[in-house]
């Protein structure tokens, strides 16, 4: 990807920029300390780190909205300059703020559903933000479509009196990025805008957002986690690290030759195509001065004989209504004569973009969709003609670890609750203590205290969560875990640890998997064979070192392109 080539024109400047958590008109807590970096004209600048390194809480207070988190500067300086003049952003008050926002200095959201009004069309939402901040007689609706035509966006009649919902993720995000361009703002900057998208989607949004910046001559902040892509977008980058700044610079002169561990493990964490380790380092592992991991003994090869689970030709369809009154029924074929086997001890990983089916087929195998037709065969016994009562108790071999553990988890119930309840429903330990002290163990053997017993959702970050719903998954020590996306939106550091936890769990528990993610470098990394699914159908099925090394397939040959960026 060709990266623009900055303008002499300083646009921004943050100097020893100090910010404080507020609680009760107490200062206590979180803080970020002596943040300084500069942003010119045409550049961008990557910032990177872990969550919780303050990179999005800089964001906020570069946009003036430190208060709605509970927050303050406490010092520094953040000089925004227009038309040679330095404005001292941290100097202004809010209505001086609300001129400058979405005129001057706009920013993209992680998450373009929540960033979204739901009862509101996209095209008002656009519409809005052009009323607001531009003078003068113009044809607004015009306007929106051709800031929608900017974007890529397809049928932009359509989506103009669409529903957010109605929109696919890489759809909602062009949505976003159009306000974020309507008033051709100096300055723009994207927190994580493609973290949870697949590569190929995340790919068309990140050429979008250069071509943009070139025809616009903005400044570009781009955050994120993953190293990976500050590398293919940023000119400069900025790596953070618990409110401090670990190093700044040139991003090909940081990329290739960092200085701190800390960068040093944000690269090597993230798994890589050309290579397949049997363990992750791990930011952990860097800072006790032992990146490179001992050899761990290599799994027992997988016996392709007898297998565990044989699907035949299953089809799993939904009925949709579209068109005027939204009365013509069509058929949506998310799953569509699919078969396979997975083989015990075997991590079998599926792969493909959102919206092909991946999921559905996760849930029609355990049936919490019920599929169409075709059968599910589970060491000999077909689950689709098993009885209520009969598959409750099949649960006990069979559970699934979803992508969103907060949404998975029951925030009124303490974290001891959630894993002693299924062990409750289905009385496999006798006494109540026995209950407390297997799910005490299972904390801690997914690298939780057991002080964390009585606390709830969330009071823990993603990466807790995720082992919560890994430990409440081993509950009933089952022999096959269906993983959903369970590491599609962790950092890349937060990720290789629960990688790495998988694993280990798999050998320990002689487990077998189904892993399922849009991301092919980590379902290379993690499994044994993998299928690319698109549409519904398998494109194709092979060993992972085979599906990277030769694919058969155009889509493969995509999503491969689209991972080495």
């Amino acid at each position: 990807m060709s990266k623009a080539v900055a303008t002499s024109e300083l646009l921004l400047s943050v100097r020893d920029l100090c910010i404080r958590f507020t609680n009760k008109n107490s200062e206590s807590g979180f803080e970020l300390k002596h943040i300084a970096f500069q942003l010119h004209r045409s550049e961008t600048l990557g910032i990177v780190g872990e969550s919780g390194s303050g990179k999005s809480i800089t964001s906020l207070a570069l946009m003036g909205l430190l208060k709605s988190i509970g927050a303050k500067i406490v010092g520094g300086s953040v000089d925004f300059h227009q038309n040679g003049k330095a404005i001292d952003l941290i100097k202004l008050d809010e209505q001086s703020y609300r001129k400058l926002r979405g005129a001057k200095i706009s920013m993209i959201f992680q998450e373009p559903m929540t960033s979204l009004n739901p009862s509101l069309t996209c095209g008002f939402q656009v519409a809005e933000i052009l009323k607001n901040h531009r003078t003068g007689q113009f044809d607004c609706k015009q306007k929106v479509l051709d800031l929608f035509r900017q974007v890529k966006l397809p049928r932009v009649e359509d989506i103009y009196q669409s529903y957010p919902h109605q929109l696919s993720g890489g759809q909602r995000q062009r949505v976003i990025i159009a306000i974020a361009i309507a008033c051709n703002p100096d300055m723009i900057i994207a927190d994580e805008p493609t973290t949870a998208l697949d590569v190929t989607v995340q790919q068309a949004i990140l050429e979008l957002l250069k071509e943009l910046q070139q025809q616009h001559q903005m400044g570009l902040i781009f955050i994120s986690h993953d190293l990976g892509v500050i590398g293919q977008i940023a000119d400069k980058v900025l790596v953070m690290q618990k409110g401090r700044v670990v190093e700044y610079g040139q991003v090909d002169e940081i990329l290739n030759a960092p200085k701190e561990n800390y960068t040093k493990a944000l690269i090597a964490c993230r798994p890589k195509l050309e290579n397949n380790p049997r363990r992750l380092p791990t930011v952990e592992s860097f800072e006790e001065g032992k990146p490179e991991l001992e050899i761990v003994q290599a799994s027992v090869p997988v016996i392709y004989d007898i297998p565990l689970l044989e699907i035949n030709n299953l089809k799993t369809y939904f009925g949709s209504t579209s068109g005027f009154l939204r009365k013509h029924k069509e058929e949506v074929r998310a799953v569509d004569d699919v078969s396979f086997q997975v083989f015990k001890g075997e991590t079998l990983g599926l792969v493909g973009e959102s919206g092909c089916g991946k999921s559905t087929l996760g849930r029609s195998i355990v049936r919490l969709i019920n599929p169409t037709s075709g059968q599910v065969i589970y060491k000999g016994r077909e689950i689709s003609k098993l009885s209520a009562t009969e598959l409750r108790a099949l649960r006990k071999s069979m559970q699934i670890i979803f992508q969103d553990p907060f949404s998975s988890l029951n925030p009124r119930q303490t974290i001891g609750d959630l894993i002693m309840e299924p062990i409750r429903v289905h009385r496999t330990r006798k006494t109540k203590k026995a209950v407390t002290d297997y799910a005490e163990h299972l904390l801690v053997r997914v690298g939780l205290d057991k002080s964390h017993f009585y606390r709830y959702p969330h009071e823990f970050s993603g990466g807790q969560r995720q082992r919560i719903g890994i430990a409440r998954a081993l509950a009933l020590q089952p022999e096959f875990i269906i993983c959903d996306e369970s590491v599609s939106a962790l950092d890349v550091s937060v990720q290789a640890q629960v990688l790495n936890l998988l694993n280990d769990i798999k050998e320990e528990f002689k487990l077998t998997y189904i892993f399922i993610s849009h991301d092919l470098t980590v379902v290379k990394y993690f499994s044994d064979r993998v299928a690319v699914m698109k549409n519904g159908r398998f494109e194709e099925i092979n060993t992972a070192d085979l599906i990277y090394a030769n694919p058969q397939s155009a889509y493969t040959q995509k999503l491969i392109q689209a991972n080495l960026g």
